[in-house]
């Protein structure tokens, strides 16, 4: 990807503590020489300061420093969060992808008890060293890494931009552009590391001499780095109100944005749009980072033990506020696309999504079974009779049906377990059907009408077999299989995938939905979940709103399937208590396990994954904690 917009790009090594020094050149993304001319020296014009910021944030901020498995933030800090979600499973050892979401124990449906030898805990604290770090073996360390290198490459941006001058346009308007683009990442790197550490630093100056972001040993509490984030998104806000040449705005906005990610989604967003995706981001971080359980159908759950507080109604209705005012379906929104050359990720192993892609046998990661089961479909009338010899791989001779079926219904057994999909029909009554190998099952004597996502992303494979709870019977279909109008959730092809790096109208729309449920608007609530589907292409009848819990589980399995592979899953597992110990008030029910060959649809899950991350021994032991720091390990764990 050419990440510019004119004939040059100055770019620069930024990381937490990595020396900067930025250098020129033609047509091209280019590692900047530590012995360059400094930086202060290169970044002079209207042109330099546009190119070193657009650089800095998606090359810094989301590339370096992720070239271990996959090669971009969107590849393994948000692998883990889908790991950690049971959206996604994994056998490979790389960088603990297949330990971190393992649990500590499951109930099968005859009351067996499977429990974890290395449960998570352990292991994040066992291989939280700088050692295992260089190994490729520490978890902790890509997202606090990568975020912090995006937060001080605003910091130098904001250091330099007070001595450029803007020799045509409204100065004043094209400087708080650049001043609103660095708040708003400012706040989204303290989002990101105050929603998933424990603890976190306020970088917020930078040294001149040095050309990196002074550091500090005064730890402090997430809550402290959210609030922190709040303060930058707000700083935007305010800034992005006190432009006064709309034309000035947009041309440094569209020097700010990589050309490739102007298309879809993405563009040069007004201020108005601007304003209303920061709205979304500040709705986010009070919904992520507070407790909102809902454990097993109860609204009421009580967990122990959190390293957070439970939301409030008050939040709820901040969250409506917000959300009301955050982004409106067809805005524009911060998205990222590959390209062919000097791409921030690649299109084979660039995205959580694109390594979900493909045969389970040779994707790195394996789309899960208890995530395939959040996509909802519509029942069809009619009785099966077990005759004829029309059907394909399912009894042998095959199974005539008596009323009239479509391609990508989905065959279940009596028990309602998914066993097959439509493949292709015959004539009026007979169908050939696609058979998950993993089950073994009687005549099949139900059968639905599937979620046009589901049935246009997915489809039957030979299944894989994984270890303890993990399995499954689907492969993701990359670029989908051509269904107008209907979400596609991984490609492969360069450029085609989407990147969602911020808010969105589906997450703005579930946020108001579920805030709308909490305080007992259901119908309103149950109709914005239904906004949803029909803007994904989901095809399905609108909810008929019945009582709180049936709406929470609609909004549980729609936020599930429309947010997969966007860095959030496991926020939300967290907040409704699933992650937690059963002990401690959390767990999933109902789940299905295929453990030992035998489908298992009763089971009790007790996760106990670690709620807020350690911080990374990279930085607690190379930057000790002050004598007033808050704790750089959780001790709720």
């Amino acid at each position: 990807m050419k990440i510019m917009n004119k004939n040059k790009f100055v770019y620069a090594v930024l990381s937490v503590i990595l020396v900067l020094g930025p250098v020129a050149c033609k047509d091209q993304l280019d590692v900047g020489n530590p012995n360059a001319p400094s930086f202060s020296g290169n970044v002079t014009t209207e042109a330099g300061i546009t190119e070193f910021a657009q650089g800095a944030t998606y090359i810094n901020g989301f590339r370096n420093g992720n070239d271990w498995l996959g090669n971009s933030y969107f590849s393994l800090p948000w692998g883990y969060s889908e790991i950690m979600a049971d959206n996604v499973g994994a056998s490979a050892s790389n960088n603990q992808i297949t330990t971190l979401g393992q649990p500590d124990y499951i109930l099968l449906d005859d009351g067996t008890k499977v429990s974890n030898n290395s449960p998570q805990v352990g292991i994040i604290r066992s291989y939280n060293s700088r050692a295992a770090t260089g190994a490729g073996n520490n978890a902790l360390y890509y997202q606090w890494l990568t975020m912090y290198a995006l937060n001080n490459a605003q910091n130098a941006t904001l250091a330099q931009l007070d001595k450029i001058t803007f020799t045509t346009g409204d100065g004043t308007s094209k400087a708080n552009t650049i001043k609103a683009w660095c708040y708003f990442w400012k706040g989204y790197a303290y989002a990101a590391i105050g929603s998933m550490y424990i603890s976190g630093l306020i970088m917020d100056v930078y040294d001149p001499i040095f050309n990196v972001s002074k550091i500090n040993s005064d730890y402090v509490p997430s809550s402290t780095v959210i609030a922190r984030s709040d303060y930058y998104y707000n700083q935007a806000l305010t800034t992005l109100a006190a432009i006064t040449n709309a034309s000035d705005y947009a041309t440094i906005l569209g020097e700010l944005i990589p050309d490739v990610n102007k298309v879809g989604q993405g563009g040069v967003l007004s201020i108005a749009e601007w304003t209303r995706n920061i709205n979304t981001m500040l709705a986010r971080n009070i919904l992520v980072n507070r407790l909102s359980p809902f454990v097993n159908g109860d609204l009421n759950a009580t967990i122990t033990k959190s390293s957070t507080t439970t939301i409030t109604a008050a939040d709820w209705n901040n969250i409506i506020t917000l959300a009301t005012n955050g982004v409106n379906k067809g805005d524009l929104i911060f998205t990222a696309r590959s390209s062919a050359t000097n791409s921030i990720f690649s299109t084979s192993t660039g995205t959580v999504a694109a390594m979900t892609s493909g045969k389970p046998s040779a994707a790195t990661f394996k789309p899960g079974e208890r995530f395939i089961a959040n996509y909802r479909g519509v029942s069809k009338t009619g009785n099966i009779i077990s005759a004829g010899p029309h059907i394909t791989g399912v009894l042998g001779a095959g199974t005539k049906f008596t009323t009239e079926l479509s391609v990508g219904d989905i065959i279940k057994t009596g028990a309602g377990r998914e066993i097959g999909a439509v493949d292709s029909i015959g004539d009026d009554t007979h169908l050939v059907l696609t058979l998950n190998s993993l089950d073994s099952v009687a005549t099949p004597i139900a059968y639905m009408r599937a979620d046009n996502r589901m049935s246009n992303n997915f489809t039957p494979s030979a299944g894989y077999k994984g270890d303890y709870t993990y399995t499954t019977v689907n492969s993701m279909v990359p670029d989908g299989k051509g269904a107008a109008g209907v979400q596609v959730l991984a490609s492969q092809t360069v450029g085609a995938y989407e990147v969602i790096m911020a808010g969105s109208y589906e997450e703005n729309q579930l946020m108001l939905a579920e805030a709308n449920i909490r305080i007992g608007n259901i119908a309103a609530g149950t109709a914005l979940i239904d906004n949803v589907r029909t803007y994904l292409g989901a095809g399905l009848p609108a909810i008929v709103p019945t009582t709180a819990v049936a709406a929470m589980n609609e909004l549980v399995s729609e936020r599930r399937v429309a947010l997969v592979f966007r860095g959030l899953s496991f926020y939300d597992n967290r907040r409704w208590g699933w992650s937690y110990s059963i002990a401690n008030g959390g767990g999933a029910y109902n789940q299905y396990v295929i453990f030992g060959g035998v489908p298992n649809t009763k089971v009790t899950i007790s996760y106990n994954f670690m709620d807020y991350w350690d911080v990374p021994a990279d930085e607690s032991v190379l930057n000790p904690p002050s004598a007033t720091s808050s704790p750089v390990q959780n001790p709720n764990f």
